[in-house]
Formats: structure tokens, C-alpha cells, sequence
């Protein structure tokens, strides 16, 4: 998770929501990523959907069993879906994302019984640190925003 609040500070840097993301097996990095749809253009670029990308191009597959996501923000619904079909084992998140979380504030996904695959959540792990991160980068933005009128 250290990783994943680094990866998150670079997003931030960048002017992006800082939310970092690595995909591990047996304790071995083997994909990570931040936000940035911002600077892509593109809406899907989540900091676990690039970490689970460059996993699956590590790999190999698009399946990553036995794996494990660590994550400084509790997955959308794209990304819980997402890990649903990569075939993740396990989700550990920091902070809960109260407007839009999907496998604990929002929705249950990842552990649905309506679902072939369902992924064990963990939550909380470096939870203060990762909300403390969130909270200066949007408390920058609004000062910002404040400045220019």
C-alpha cells in the first residue's frame, strides 16, 4: 500500500485525483498505475485499470489469479467490474469513496453472490494517510479555484 500512496502523490502532482493502484502475487509488484483520465482524455484511466493492465501485459493474460490489488481509494463500479473479470483474489483498499465506492459505501460488487467470481475485500489498510492525501489535493483545488474569481 506505501506504493500505492506514492503512486497516488504522482497523480496529484499531475493535477489528477490522487488515487494510486499496484496489482501483487506473493508479495512481487507485477502492474501499478494512477489516475489519469484527465491528461489521457480518456474517462477510463483509473489508477487500477492501468495497475491491472500492465499486470495482465506482465503475465501475460488477462486473467490474474492468486493476485492481490492494493488501492489508496475503494474501486467504482468500472474498476470493481473490472477486477471481477480479471479474476482477482483479493482487493485491499485504504479509503472509502463515499459518492461513488462500489464494493463497500455504494455497492457490493466484488463479493456479490450474483456473480461467478467474487473477490475478497479488505479495507482500511494506511486509510488515514490515504485520506489525508485526498483531502490536501481538494483542499489545494478549491484555493485554487477560489484564487481565480
Amino acid at each position: 500500500m506505501r506504493r500505492a500512496l506514492e503512486l497516488a502523490e504522482a497523480a496529484g502532482s499531475e493535477g489528477e485525483a490522487p488515487v494510486g493502484a499496484v496489482v501483487a502475487r506473493d508479495g512481487t509488484l507485477i502492474g501499478e498505475g494512477w489516475n489519469r483520465p484527465i491528461s489521457s482524455g480518456d474517462p477510463t484511466w483509473h489508477a487500477e485499470m492501468e495497475a491491472l493492465r500492465r499486470a495482465a501485459v506482465h503475465e501475460k493474460n488477462y486473467r490474474l489469479p492468486h493476485t492481490t490489488l492494493y488501492v489508496t481509494l475503494e474501486p467504482c463500479v468500472m474498476c470493481a467490474g473490472a477486477l471481477i473479470n480479471a479474476r482477482v483474489e483479493r482487493i485491499v483498499f485504504a479509503a472509502r469513496d463515499l459518492r461513488f465506492g462500489a464494493v463497500r459505501s455504494k455497492f457490493r460488487l466484488a463479493d456479490s453472490d450474483l456473480l461467478n467470481h467474487r473477490v475478497r475485500v479488505e479495507e482500511g489498510l494506511l486509510a488515514a494517510e490515504a485520506g489525508d492525501i485526498l483531502v490536501q489535493f481538494f483542499r489545494r483545488l478549491r484555493q485554487a479555484s477560489d484564487a481565480g474569481r
